[in-house]
């Protein structure tokens, strides 16, 4: 059997490194994961290759200098073209006399953000159960209220006095425009072949007037993304909901957005399995989400702005959903991202 055909099968990524955390070889997952290749992999030291490697290089060259196995979990990894990982690291001295150890990183992102999936999904139907309850409660009274105010506007002669029932009439509107938006799209709508990359020029077009001078938009697309089905007005909502919390992260200091599409392939959403998957990211280089929020980010009515109604990031999320897919946040200081995962479903069947 071909040892080297069968590592470079592995999802696993192999290398081996030396007591100054050279590699010596690597596989093709090494190679992806780091975007070198081999033969250039062994030029430099391993922590080279990282932003960050979430784990000590004196840490790493101690074991492998005393011939010790070390494993550590969930460790986080940015490579140097900025793509943040989590990984189970394990190393294993090499046998006999050998004095480098073999290095193995196993990518754990899916599976941790189908656990958050699911998790996020929970909650968020608790929470929409109980936001629906809580609209039922204040719809039905808001509408007496309403109705009281327009026959009594009907009864009264005096302007004055039906210049009151007005702006009773007028703030019962708006608090029932505000209960439909917290309640959000509950229901899939009708669904046609868009182009995602369409779409987004729509939202950035919408965005441009009122866009900050000192926020920059930069646009990294990948033109083999084909048409799928959407429904390209709630997909609008939902990208312009992020690009527009991102341009508020920014408006004061001033900063950059990226937005990113790309494809993966083979990706668990849910509960199923698509062969291929949109992946949109909106990049910003701002302050970053307070981590006391990222648990309930997408719940409804929370935000991190004392202006703002907390519906962006629910509505979002709950349109996502209607599409069969998820959104994913990574935010630390300088570099917030936000990743909306979309099912690319062909005209006979995506899953398998």
């Amino acid at each position: 059997m071909d040892t080297e055909n069968l590592l470079n099968h592995l999802v696993t990524i192999v290398m081996v490194i030396d007591c100054k955390l050279k590699p010596k070889y690597a596989n093709t997952a090494a190679e992806q994961l780091l975007g070198v290749s081999r033969h250039k992999i062994t030029e430099h030291a391993l922590p080279d290759y990282f932003q960050m490697l979430g784990i000590g290089a004196s840490v790493l060259q101690g074991a492998v200098v005393d011939g010790q196995s070390l494993t550590i979990n969930t460790v986080p990894l940015v490579t140097l073209d900025g793509q943040q990982h989590t990984a189970d690291i394990t190393l294993t001295p090499l046998a006999g006399n050998s004095p480098d150890s073999l290095l193995e990183l196993r990518l754990v992102d899916q599976q941790l953000r189908i656990h958050q999936q699911l998790t996020q999904d929970a909650q968020q139907q608790a929470a929409q159960y109980l936001v629906r309850n809580l609209a039922h409660e204040i719809k039905n009274p808001l509408g007496g209220l309403r109705g009281a105010a327009q026959l009594l506007s009907r009864e009264l002669n005096d302007p004055d006095q039906q210049e009151f029932t007005s702006m009773i009439i007028e703030q019962a509107d708006r608090l029932r425009g505000l209960v439909d938006r917290l309640l959000g799209p509950q229901k899939p709508s009708h669904h046609s072949s868009n182009n995602i990359h369409q779409v987004i020029q729509k939202v950035l077009q919408l965005t441009q007037i009122s866009q900050p001078q000192n926020v920059t938009i930069e646009r990294d697309y990948d033109p083999s993304i084909p048409d799928f089905e959407m429904d390209a007005d709630q997909m609008q909502q939902a990208i312009l909901n992020i690009i527009q919390n991102a341009t508020q992260a920014l408006e004061e200091k001033g900063g950059h957005i990226r937005i990113r599409t790309r494809t993966r392939h083979q990706v668990t959403l849910g509960s199923e399995r698509y062969k291929l998957v949109l992946e949109l990211s909106i990049i910003d280089n701002g302050p970053g989400i307070p981590p006391e929020l990222m648990d309930t980010l997408f719940y409804p009515m929370v935000t991190g702005r004392s202006d703002g109604s907390g519906l962006g990031l629910s509505i979002t999320h709950n349109i996502a959903r209607l599409h069969g897919g998820r959104i994913d946040c990574i935010s630390n200081p300088g570099h917030t991202e936000f990743i909306l995962s979309l099912p690319i479903k062909s005209s006979t069947s995506s899953t398998q």
